[in-house]
């Protein structure tokens, strides 16, 4: 497991979920800043040709040292290179050896071609040193505060709405097939490694859940993107759902050193250019955590269900495959589902069936994906969300032995 040393987070900002400033190190800042961080790895010789996936134990060696700079970029592309990136959907750039772009739109109708033609969408193809401000989104309140959950009587009108939009946001499950550099296995340790990042600076489990579905979102509108600018797009994803989410988002400055530097504040900024205008700016995007937390506020559990419903939400952001087949209402009503039965040994409420439509036979592919998941997760290669959930503030959920069989597969 990658370790993000506390000492060495000094600057980050407080947040909804932030412990009090008077208990944060007080350390100087040249002491906080001083020790070595730890960076996604270098993808190894074996491993650069041909796709693995986790099962197959695809993993990549961490850096030791500082010095090599070759080693600080993730998966073994130097930060000074190209971009590699081709965009066919949303902005379908193709590069040919001139240098020439050819642009259609074709997943999102409504963009504006000369908006994609700008400047800052020539960051798909080199940096450029030059400065520029940060097109920052403002800071705005959830899409799914608790305070407006428990007005029941938006509740239905609120899940409408979210159950809409679900369908409109949704990624593609089988991006990775455009991507040849980038397998299951890279994705899986950039989720885990954002994980670490957002428990380090004590941001919310929606920015979380925002975070990968906007990875998802722009792989899926993406073509081509190069290994060595994964950890870019996830960075770039995580410091625009802070934005979105967060009272005080962590500063761009926090951002590179979480990288420990293998990105400037300009290669940050220009991809959240890029990011936000292959989205559309369509930056609202029902989660599972949301419809969750929906359900829950419409039939209440005990602490002990709530929060091993919330692990197993969290759980199912690190495989694509199969969850992205399924809407994020479907594994939001399937981890209430589990979380239910492996605590109280009951089923999916009668309350909820008639809130959601969903009959427990429609949830139970779903639930079985995540009981096998859950199962699983102690051999994990990845433990950053399991570590997450032992601690007492979650009631050491993670730590729950679950039934062997369910009974659906009787």
């Amino acid at each position: 497991m990658m370790n993000f040393s506390t000492n060495a987070l000094g600057g980050s900002h407080a947040s909804k979920e932030n412990i009090p400033a008077s208990s944060k190190i007080d350390a100087p800042p040249q002491v906080q800043r001083a020790k070595q961080r730890r960076v996604l790895g270098v993808l190894s010789e074996n491993e650069q040709h041909g796709r693995s996936s986790l099962s197959q134990g695809s993993h990549f060696s961490k850096p030791s040292s500082l010095s090599d700079s070759s080693q600080l970029a993730f998966l073994g592309c130097s930060s000074t290179s190209n971009y590699d990136v081709y965009v066919e959907e949303a902005s379908e750039v193709v590069l040919a050896a001139s240098g020439q772009e050819e642009i259609s739109n074709s997943c999102y109708p409504d963009v504006d071609t000369a908006a994609l033609q700008h400047e800052d969408l020539r960051l798909l193809l080199e940096l450029s040193s030059s400065s520029c401000q940060d097109a920052s989104m403002q800071s705005d309140k959830s899409l799914m505060s608790e305070e407006v959950l428990c007005v029941s009587e938006y509740a239905e009108d609120i899940h409408l709405h979210l159950r809409e939009s679900e369908m409109r946001t949704r990624p593609k499950p089988g991006y990775l097939e455009r991507h040849p550099e980038i397998t299951n296995g890279m994705r899986v340790i950039l989720v885990d490694w954002l994980v670490e990042v957002v428990q380090e600076y004590k941001l919310r489990s929606e920015t979380l859940h925002l975070a990968v579905n906007y990875l998802d979102r722009f792989l899926s509108c993406t073509a081509g993107v190069k290994r060595g600018k994964l950890q870019l797009v996830g960075t770039a994803a995580l410091m625009i759902a802070a934005k979105y989410e967060e009272i005080l988002p962590p500063e761009l400055n926090e951002y590179v050193y979480t990288t420990d530097n293998t990105y400037t504040k300009q290669q940050l900024v220009r991809m959240e250019h890029v990011f936000l205008r292959v989205l559309a700016f369509k930056m609202v995007a029902p989660t599972t955590n949301q419809f969750l937390r929906l359900f829950m506020s419409i039939h209440s559990v005990c602490a002990d269900t709530e929060n091993l419903a919330l692990y197993v939400a969290e759980l199912s952001l690190l495989e694509i495959d199969p969850f992205l087949q399924y809407t994020p209402s479907i594994v939001a009503a399937g981890a209430y589902c589990l979380a239910t039965y492996i605590v109280n040994r009951s089923f999916w409420p009668d309350s909820l069936h008639a809130f959601t439509g969903y009959p427990t036979a429609t949830l139970v592919p779903c639930v079985t994906d995540l009981h096998k998941l859950y199962m699983s997760a102690e051999n994990h290669p990845q433990q950053a969300i399991r570590e997450k959930y032992k601690s007492s503030k979650y009631c050491g959920v993670s730590l729950i032995t679950a039934p062997a069989v369910l009974p659906f597969y009787k």
